[in-house]
C-alpha cells in the first residue's frame, strides 16, 4: 500500500479499487507517484492520507473518483471537474432555524495558519473545469435534501472524502486537488441511471493527462 521509501512527488488516493485501477496500471511502477486505495467515508480517506505521509511523506495529494452533481450545477453525467474548493457539507448541528456551520457555533477545523470552518481551499486543478464539491458521510437521496444542501453550501459535486483529504493535506502544509467524474445528478436514489465505471475512467484519465504534463 505505500511506498518503499523516500517522499514521493505525488500522492494519488481514491475509495475504491474502480477509482484508481486506471492509474495504477499508469503508474504504478512509477517512484516519483504513489497510490492508495483509502476505503469509502471520511475517516478511511484522512486515516490512509495521514498514515502514508507520517511513513512516507508526500510533496502534493490528488484525490481521484466519481461523484454525484447537484440538480442546479449545470453539470451532466459524463462530466470531469476539479474540486475548487472543498466543504464538509453536514458537519454543524441542526436548529430549529435550520442548519448551523462549524463558523456558526465558533468552533474551527484548524486554526493554523488561519482559521477554517467548513470550507478548505484547494491548490491542484487537474482538469480544466472548477466548480466547489461538498462531502458528506451520508449520500444525498433525495431531490429536495439535495437542493438544500446546493443552496446551503453553493456547492456542485457531493462525494465522500475529498474534505477529509483537503483537511490533512492543510494541516501538513501539501497542496491537494481533487478531480471527480459525474456518475450520477443528486435526486431521488435510482442507481439505473447511474455511470460508475464509466466516470471513474474519465477521471483517472484526466488525472493522468494532468500528471503527463506536469
Amino acid at each position: 500500500m505505500y511506498a518503499d521509501a523516500g517522499m514521493v512527488d505525488l500522492l494519488l488516493c481514491a475509495a475504491t479499487d474502480m477509482e484508481c485501477a486506471v492509474l495504477r496500471e499508469r503508474f504504478g511502477s512509477d517512484k516519483s507517484t504513489a497510490i492508495i486505495r483509502t476505503g469509502v467515508g471520511p475517516v478511511n480517506a484522512a486515516h490512509g492520507v495521514t498514515l502514508f505521509l507520517a511513513r512516507t511523506g508526500a510533496r502534493a495529494v490528488v484525490v481521484c473518483g466519481v461523484g454525484g452533481a447537484y440538480p442546479g450545477s449545470g453539470l451532466a453525467i459524463g462530466d470531469v471537474v476539479s474540486a475548487e474548493s472543498e466543504c464538509y457539507g453536514d458537519l454543524g448541528a441542526m436548529s430549529p432555524a435550520g442548519f448551523l456551520d462549524m463558523k456558526a457555533l465558533g468552533f474551527p477545523i484548524a486554526e493554523e495558519p488561519r482559521p477554517l470552518y467548513n470550507e478548505i481551499p484547494m491548490q491542484l486543478f487537474p482538469s480544466a473545469r472548477r466548480v466547489p464539491f461538498v462531502t458528506v458521510t451520508s449520500c444525498t437521496g433525495t431531490d429536495s435534501q439535495a437542493r438544500a444542501i446546493e443552496a446551503r453550501t453553493g456547492g456542485a459535486v457531493e462525494s465522500m472524502e475529498g474534505a477529509a483529504v483537503a483537511h490533512v493535506a492543510y494541516l501538513h502544509g501539501i497542496p491537494v486537488g481533487e478531480v471527480r467524474g459525474i456518475s450520477n445528478i443528486v435526486t431521488d436514489r435510482d442507481t439505473r441511471t447511474w455511470r460508475l465505471k464509466e466516470a471513474a475512467h474519465a477521471a483517472q484519465e484526466a488525472v493522468a493527462t494532468w500528471i503527463a504534463r506536469r
